[in-house]
């Protein structure tokens, strides 16, 4: 009897997804100063990655948290379309930026998949369709 209630606590833990996996998701903020992209776990200070733009300027600072901090360049692809650009670590982040109105930005809007390599680290950002409007928002709100 109590390796039949282990087995089905442990089935339960197996198939309840953690509240933390459910809670990461893209928050926009436009209200004031630099618009923001956020990929958070809203009201905590946990970052994936953020995407920053003064309104109408289509320049893109693209930060990512939890990867390796590299300097050099990277390299930013989205389906067919890549681009090259200076990779600099910051606060043990990984800063780049580029262009809303580059062909790879366009890629990424389309969709929602992002990689950024900066020799031999990959790190990916990926908004899921729900989110794409807050991307595509921003990039609106970027190129102005």
């Amino acid at each position: 009897m109590t390796a039949l209630l282990g087995l089905a606590l442990a089935l339960t833990l197996q198939t309840t997804p953690s509240p933390q996996a459910e809670a990461w998701t893209w928050t926009l903020y436009s209200d004031s100063g630099p618009l923001v992209l956020a990929n958070e776990i809203p009201d905590t200070p946990r970052l994936r990655a953020t995407l920053e733009c003064a309104p109408g300027s289509s320049i893109v600072r693209l930060t990512l948290y939890g990867a390796a901090p590299a300097e050099g360049i990277a390299v930013i692809t989205s389906g067919t379309a890549s681009a090259n650009a200076e990779a600099r670590p910051r606060r043990g982040q990984l800063q780049t930026m580029l262009r809303a109105d580059h062909p790879v930005f366009a890629a990424f809007l389309a969709n929602g998949k992002l990689q950024v390599a900066v020799g031999e680290q990959t790190s990916p950002v990926e908004i899921d369709r729900a989110n794409l409007s807050k991307l595509r928002r921003f990039a609106e709100l970027c190129t102005g």
